[in-house]
């Protein structure tokens, strides 16, 4: 008689595919991620015993632990195969516990990639749970639960009521804060640059020279009467070239995906934030189903890392790939080195199979999980290619004792380029290539040109900047870069304005109050250090209460401290012209959980009057004549739908068009933004598209 099995997963997604890989001896079942955890309603933790965890069968989950219970009674063998990281030891261990399976039985099962290949070598090499693993993630869980479920009702109570705190989000608020206060108190400085526009005589080509200084040394032009002295000593005078120097230089391919630096590059090209890039990650690495004799399968590997390691299959593969499309020269393997305090225990972020080229299932896939997988596939190709050279020019010239100089670069070789282009900078797109100047040879000028300058003040954090600077200083993990965002913007502490993350009021409020009450939760080098302490824990080193037994008694009495000296802070909400229908009032800006804003009331609670905010396209709605208004979804992207919904069902993704209609059949106009922008009709049965204009851009 076969032997029954059980292997549990996180997700159904997980599930679906993994169940395709498996014989009928198997029930894969998901546990939608943890079913035991600490209750909502209370902080959990035993203060007084040693902060022994309360754990709790999570509201609403019950009826599937039942499932499970079942299930592994049924089975002779149980395998756990939640996520390869922290949390998802952590939840095969609750569910050890729960299902009565011995945790120090080989009922662990894990796997970097949901490939066929994979999943059946891992369930042929089950472990143990981890404890060392366990404990890191309850210690953080622990240390979490005490600095929010502490800190937070004194929020409620001095400022108002649904603010929270957090070790990670209070320091990202203050690193937004502290950049806010930096750019406030920026003093410009002006200064000039001087740009001359040369000719060769014998080539008759025209090349672009920057001024430098005074004979050979560098100097700083601080305002126009400089400048404008500059360009009154060389407008006659002869241009004679000093010095060439040509060279060559090597562009290096930079090393596959982290977590951090998948979410930057997708901030970057495609504006995604940084939780809808680990959605579409997620997605990718659970599987797609690509049909024919592939089926389905795990895309990319696991999308929670900050190891630079590749596996040795698949560098190999990559190489031999490599190596047939593009040729040997194109080729060169290379291990890059992970950064200190980073977790080994997975790979980079790539493909499971350099083989599934991104074109080639391009029909298989979402357009937004197309471009991410792509961008994953071309940067992993590209970190086993060889440099791209370039050959190199720099030009001296010199007018009258002033220095001016020119530099120009070409490719020689492509290398890595070929798979992975990176943009170029707007130096690259401005300057113009140098003619073939030689030694002591003289060139006339043609055109100068003085600008004015200003330094500038340092940018506003945006997703991707403000992960590089948490990733920096070793805030945070890989998992909790994308909820940190979400948690700042959805509290109301930070608002997004485009790309950029802005504080509110509210925002540099409580990090006062943080600052001044609890300066060690919000001092980049302290919660640097406790992240250090829980990969300790997590390496065996530590014992996880030690580290909780350390940080109360001072946590405590700032606690205490904070209680007694924090004074109650009224922060007005702001005011619209909207007039309460109920009771009169003008009505005041609320931000909803989602971050989205909406209309309340402020006579609350004797008047609970809510409206969600109109915002009009000024075009009619095709279908019933209704003004098509802006709205967001519950995950906060924008679509435009009609104002009589759900009545009416009109709703499309792209802008609709104002004072425009279509030429050919008097349709509804759509405008699709971004490289490929273009003006359509909406109706599927009309072919009308064009391109955007420039002023439409």
């Amino acid at each position: 008689m076969a032997t029954k099995k059980l292997l549990i997963v996180e997700s159904p997604a997980k599930a679906g595919t993994i169940k395709k890989y498996l014989g009928k001896d198997y029930t894969v079942m998901a546990s939608m991620g943890h079913i035991i955890d600490l209750p909502k309603s209370q902080m959990g933790v035993d203060l007084e015993k040693n902060f022994t965890p309360k754990y709790v069968t999570i509201r609403g989950k019950g009826e599937l632990l039942a499932q499970l219970k079942k299930e592994a009674k049924k089975a002779d063998i149980v395998y756990l195969a939640t996520d390869p990281d922290r949390e998802g030891e952590a939840i095969s261990w609750h569910l050890a516990n729960a299902l009565k399976i011995d945790p120090k039985s080989n009922c662990r099962v894990t796997f970097n990639e949901i490939t066929k290949t994979a999943v059946k070598a891992a369930i042929k090499q089950p472990r143990p749970i981890d404890m060392d693993l366990v404990d890191a993630q309850q210690a953080r869980r622990v240390l979490d639960r005490i600095v929010g479920y502490t800190i937070s009702p004194i929020l409620w109570d001095k400022v108002k009521r649904g603010l929270s705190a957090g070790r990670v989000q209070s320091v990202a608020t203050k690193l937004i804060c502290d950049r806010e206060e930096e750019i406030e108190n920026f003093v410009p400085r002006e200064y000039w640059s001087i740009e001359t526009l040369l000719t060769e005589p014998k080539s008759k080509k025209d090349f672009m020279a920057k001024y430098y200084g005074e004979n050979g040394k560098e100097v700083t032009l601080n305002n126009a009467q400089e400048a404008k002295a500059v360009s009154n000593d060389v407008k006659n005078a002869e241009f004679l070239v000093q010095k060439v120097k040509r060279g060559q230089q090597k562009r290096n391919p930079q090393p596959p995906f982290t977590t951090s630096t998948l979410q930057q590059d997708a901030s970057k090209k495609y504006n995604f934030q940084a939780a809808k890039t680990m959605q579409i990650a997620q997605t990718l690495y659970e599987g797609v189903n690509l049909g024919g004799r592939i089926g389905t399968i795990g895309l990319i590997t696991y999308m929670r890392t900050d190891s630079l390691r590749i596996a040795d299959d698949a560098q190999k593969e990559a190489v031999e790939y490599l190596t047939n499309t593009y040729g040997k020269e194109y080729v060169n393997p290379k291990q890059y080195k992970t950064r200190k305090n980073a977790q080994d225990a997975h790979e980079a972020i790539r493909p499971t199979s350099i083989n599934i080229v991104p074109i080639n299932i391009k029909d298989k896939l979402t357009n937004d999980q197309y471009r991410l997988y792509k961008l994953i596939w071309e940067r992993f190709a590209a970190s086993q290619m060889s440099s791209a050279v370039y050959d190199t020019m720099q030009v001296t010239l010199d007018a009258n004792g002033h220095t001016f100089k020119a530099s120009d670069s070409s490719v020689r070789f492509k290398g890595y380029t070929t798979v992975y282009e990176e943009p170029a900078d707007e130096k690259e797109k401005k300057s113009k290539s140098l003619p073939n100047i030689e030694e002591n040879e003289k060139v006339n000028l043609k055109n100068i040109e003085e600008k004015q300058h200003f330094t500038q003040p340092p940018a506003r954090y945006s997703d991707a900047t403000l992960i590089k600077e948490l990733e920096e200083k070793g805030i945070g993990r890989p998992s909790t870069y994308a909820p940190t965002i979400s948690t700042i913007v959805s509290r109301g502490y930070v608002v997004r304005s485009k790309k950029q993350l802005v504080p509110t009021e509210l925002g540099f409020v409580t990090t006062d109050i943080m600052k001044n009450n609890f300066s060690d939760i919000v001092d980049v080098e302290f919660t640097a250090g406790m992240e250090q302490e829980l990969d300790s824990v997590e390496d065996g080193a530590t014992d996880w209460k030690k580290v909780l037994n350390e940080f109360y008694p001072p946590f405590k009495e700032s606690l205490e401290r904070a209680q007694e000296n924090i004074e109650k802070i009224k922060i007005k909400d702001e005011e619209s012209d909207v007039i309460c229908e109920k009771c009169g009032r003008k009505m005041v800006y609320k931000l909803s959980k989602f971050g989205n804003k909406f209309l309340a009331c402020p006579g609350y609670p004797e008047c609970k009057n809510t409206k969600s905010i109109r915002e009009e396209t000024g075009v009619k709605c095709p279908e019933c004549g209704g003004e098509i208004l802006v709205k967001k979804s519950r995950k906060g992207k924008v679509y435009y739908g009609c104002e009589h919904s759900p009545k009416c069902g009109f709703m499309v993704w792209d802008m609709p068009v104002k004072d425009e209609v279509c030429p050919i059949c008097g349709g509804l106009l759509l405008k699709k933004q971004g490289k490929r922008g273009k003006i359509f009709c909406n109706n599927e049965d009309c072919k009308y598209e064009r391109k955007l204009k420039e002023e439409e851009k």
